[in-house]
């Protein structure tokens, strides 16, 4: 499968710089990680919440991170909850199951992202697939998340 359909036309919509890193098949953003012989913190992790009201939101933080529900519903000033694989399946249709693009714009998600992950240089996230990754640069990233909300609701794992 490689990158997603919806992804790869956004990338190429906004013309930036990005490489596929092709690893052995993983299934978490830690093992990916380590597959893909990148630093964890600059992995990017993506969580699918949805609000009360059935609207979703994408979380992003460091692989070698977790979100904390209880820290988003301070920084949101509402409650959300972690979307199903079921939720999580349909939102993202053209990718396989389980692997999130952290860019939420690209599906039409409001995207917020943990203050950690933007430390790193370079930001690797899931194509879509659980063999490749997309390596941005950390402004390029933050261009394509356009202004995304950010904040601290993580901890490490």
């Amino acid at each position: 499968m490689s990158i997603s359909r919806t992804l790869n036309d956004f990338l190429d919509e906004h013309a930036v710089t990005y490489q596929l890193v092709h690893h052995p098949h993983s299934d978490s953003a830690s093992r990916t990680a380590e597959a893909a012989h990148v630093p964890g913190d600059a992995v990017a992790k993506a969580v699918l919440l949805v609000e009360e009201d059935g609207q979703y939101r994408l979380a992003i933080v460091p692989a070698t991170r977790r979100v904390k529900l209880g820290q988003l519903h301070r920084l949101l000033g509402e409650h959300v909850g972690l979307a199903t694989e079921d939720e999580v399946a349909h939102v993202f249709a053209d990718c396989e199951r389980g692997a999130i693009p952290a860019l939420g714009p690209a599906f039409g998600l409001e995207t917020l992202v943990d203050d950690s992950l933007l430390q790193q240089r370079d930001v690797y996230f899931e194509a879509g697939d659980h063999e490749s990754l997309v390596h941005l640069r950390e402004a390029d990233f933050l261009y394509l998340l356009g202004r995304p909300r950010r904040g601290e609701f993580s901890a490490h794992v």
